[in-house]
């Protein structure tokens, strides 16, 4: 073989983003010397060091301080203090765009020299096999798993001619816009029918069933259990999503609005035998909420109330952390998922979505499992994987509207990868396999499809009057407002995230001032990556950030309503996972030597204790902004812009209970003022509308009980208003104004006593 000379070398260094193909071995290695990326160093028995959490590694013998301090990678900690630099000038409430762009053009530059040096780079992707020498499970075998199987054992033919006969019934009964116990029930038996046919059993020699291996643990007098210091960390980070997700979610936010009283409505039908498959309430919704939340009210007691809903969401959106975690490992190693985890449970982005209690934070919960298993049947070319990944998007159709661009989003994953080398002898397979996850999701759909074929304009609405002209006619050329809009929208996360009061802080970054950092650091990262091994998951990590801001993006017809942060939840996935790639190569460069670190070794015990210090640094610097975020300034922003509707509810209960009765209190409607249903809702009558137009006042006068009636000061403030009417009926009636505990939220009580009327 002929020897590379300097020249190649030379070339070798100059085309970093290649896969590298010669290297010059350093003339003793160490075994103490941490490896360079995608390499584990040895142990003096040959075999491979377990991985890493957070950096640790094996203590080499310690030398001056003052070299080892040589060895830190400067470039990168550079890197890092610029991007920081440049985020905080986006951060600030007066920010401007000229000195956050120089810091972070500065730290891309120096990104690419650090990555150049192979001193800050991502984690190598897991394995990802050439060909399985067994047969494929992606073939059709006569396995039989789900319970179903187990039971009857049904051949596929037999289980598919069953399913899809149970699921053309179920198709012909859903008629009406009604769940029922028969449709329902075959539809689901439709479903398990499908699945026994296609489910691929383990059959190595020797496994048992998983039923059987249950039932042996179960037999057992005593178990042994072992927690490891991963888990003990892994515990660390769901107690501290789970404060950020359940931390006073009683009163953030503080007040319910219209869209709640829309969804507690639809609850109380449920609850009541109205079982729609669609509500069309309010230019309709998908039902999954409001199951979610009947569930809530029967396990908890919580009623119809505020915190009813929002226990059903916050769930949704700590669900939706075990998900990350897994994909962090598909596209790296188990330290990139709960990095990505960790950020993304404190981050105030998906904490608001969360806790505002509508059906935004559905939209991750079930984009990631749906994006996890179709990642990992991609890699272990197991049909499981793709019959799972089908199953949650069929149920996530049922969720958030936004969520029907993930269908786009499967379909366009899969043409990438069968576009890459490592799809190469797999392509027949892996169409097959895209093709059971779209009959799964399919046969779940089925309950939607039948509605939209029933009733198309009611289905399609809300998102017509957003990409069309359905509503109000766009404001400019299509293709000019899509391009701002995908700009508006790239940029929130470092820059603006809307004028929506709702769900955000507005106009402020979606993301803190770390997260947003790393996440365009690690966009650089991954995107040098991918030109360096050319695989397939790091260009669609980076593509489905945009593809699952469509939904906010393609809001043509109302611009100002992007960027959002409930419709481009499900972006949530891939950036925080960016923000987990990114730290860990910062800390994999704090573990490494570099190519001009001395042979007195590379003091990993010095860098150990640095990286504990960063992490720590980092980690608190985010905790306590989004917790300010979210504790402070969303609940500030929100109490300011909802109406007191509680406070209102409270009043008329007090009244029902002491002096008065719940149907003699009135609330007279004023524009723009309470929605008198809320009221109704937060009194503990749910089903009570307490609006009493100025025109009706009068008939109220055949009533002798006691009588209350609430009105906007406003509403008092000059000759024909209502408080004029008010006293004209009622001359001895009493006003008083109650103090709200948010200024401008002041209402008028005008107590009517019996004595005066009878």
């Amino acid at each position: 073989m002929k020897e590379p000379s300097v020249l190649d070398y030379v070339k070798a260094k100059l085309t970093f983003w290649k896969p590298a193909t010669l290297e010059i071995p350093p003339e003793e290695p160490s075994p103490f010397m941490l490896s360079q990326v995608g390499q584990t160093p040895p142990t003096a028995e040959g075999e491979a060091l377990p991985d890493k959490a957070l950096g640790e590694v094996e203590v080499s013998r310690i030398e001056d301080p003052l070299v080892a301090l040589k060895s830190l990678p400067w470039r990168s900690l550079a890197v890092l203090s610029l991007a920081l630099a440049g985020q905080r000038a986006f951060d600030r409430p007066d920010h401007t765009l000229l000195p956050g762009l120089i810091f972070y053009v500065l730290a891309v530059g120096l990104l690419i020299w650090a990555v150049w040096k192979r001193e800050w780079q991502t984690a190598p992707l897991p394995a990802w096999p050439e060909r399985v020498e067994s047969e494929s499970p992606m073939q059709t075998q006569a396995d039989l798993t789900v319970i179903s199987g187990q039971l009857l054992r049904l051949s596929p033919r037999v289980s598919m001619i069953l399913g899809i006969s149970f699921c053309f019934i179920a198709f012909l009964s859903f008629g009406g816009n009604l769940f029922t116990w028969f449709n329902f029930t075959v539809w689901l038996l439709g479903l398990a029918f499908l699945i026994n046919a296609f489910w691929h059993a383990d059959i190595s020699p020797g496994r048992q069933p998983l039923l059987n291996r249950l039932r042996v643990f179960l037999s057992q007098p005593g178990w042994r259990v072992s927690i490891s210091r991963w888990i003990v960390l892994l515990l660390a980070v769901a107690g501290v999503a789970i404060f950020f997700r359940f931390y006073r979610l009683n009163d953030v936010p503080p007040e319910m609005f219209s869209d709640h009283a829309e969804k507690l409505l639809d609850v109380y039908d449920v609850l009541h035998g109205e079982t729609h498959i669609f509500f069309p309430r309010n230019t309709g919704r998908e039902g999954f909420q409001m199951y979610l939340t009947a569930a809530m009210i029967l396990i908890f007691g919580t009623g119809y109330s505020f915190l009813s809903l929002k226990i059903g969401t916050a769930l949704a959106g700590l669900f939706t952390l075990p998900y990350i975690y897994l994909l962090g490992k598909e596209a790296a190693n188990k330290r990139v998922g709960m990095l990505a985890a960790l950020f993304a449970g404190i981050a105030y982005w998906p904490n608001v979505i969360s806790r505002v209690a509508l059906r935004f934070s559905l939209y991750p919960l079930f984009t990631a499992p749906c994006l996890y298993y179709l990642v990992r049947g991609l890699r272990t070319r197991n049909r499981n994987d793709f019959i799972i990944s089908g199953v949650f998007l069929g149920v996530g159709l049922h969720g958030y509207s936004p969520i029907r661009v993930l269908p786009f989003v499967v379909v366009i994953a899969v043409g990438i990868y069968l576009l890459h080398r490592q799809s190469r002898g797999w392509r027949k397979e892996t169409v097959s396999g895209l093709a059971l996850l779209a009959l799964m999701s399919f046969v779940l759909f089925l309950p939607l499809l039948r509605y939209a074929l029933e009733t198309p304009d009611m289905f399609s609405y809300r998102t017509m009057t957003r990409m069309g002209s359905a509503e109000r006619p766009l404001p400019g050329p299509a293709w000019q407002i899509f391009l701002q809009n995908s700009w508006n929208a790239l940029t929130m996360f470092a820059w603006d995230d809307g004028e929506i009061w709702v769900h955000s802080v507005p106009h402020r970054p979606a993301l803190d001032v770390v997260s947003g950092a790393l996440f365009y650091l690690g966009v650089i990262l991954l995107l040098l990556r991918y030109l360096r091994h050319r695989h397939w998951l790091d260009l669609f990590l980076l593509l489905s950030i945009p593809l699952l801001m469509m939904p906010s993006v393609l809001s043509l017809a109302f611009p100002a309503e992007n960027p959002s942060l409930n419709r481009t939840g499900g972006a949530i996935i891939p950036v925080f996972l960016v923000v987990g790639l990114a730290l860990d190569g910062l800390l994999s460069a704090l573990d490494r030597p570099l190519a001009s670190t001395s042979s007195a070794g590379s003091f990993p015990s010095l860098n150990r204790g640095f990286a504990v210090v960063l992490v720590a640094f980092l980690l608190s610097w985010s905790l306590i902004q989004n917790y300010d975020l979210v504790f402070k300034q969303y609940q500030h922003s929100f109490q300011l812009s909802a109406w007191n509707t509680s406070e209102i509810g409270r009043v008329i209960r007090g009244f029902a209970d002491s002096v008065g009765r719940a149907d003699r209190a009135w609330v007279i409607p004023y524009p723009h003022w309470v929605d008198t249903r809320l009221v109704g809702i937060n009194a503990s009558y749910p089903s009570t509308d307490y609006a009493l137009w100025p025109e009706d006042l009068a008939t109220t006068l055949n009533k002798p009980e006691t009588k209350m009636f609430i009105l906007k000061p406003d509403d008092g403030a000059g000759s024909g208003d209502s408080l004029e009417l008010l006293r004209e009926l009622y001359p001895q009636g009493l006003l008083k104004i109650y103090p709200s505990r948010v200024e401008g939220k002041d209402f008028y009580i005008y107590l009517v006593p019996p004595s005066l009327d009878e």
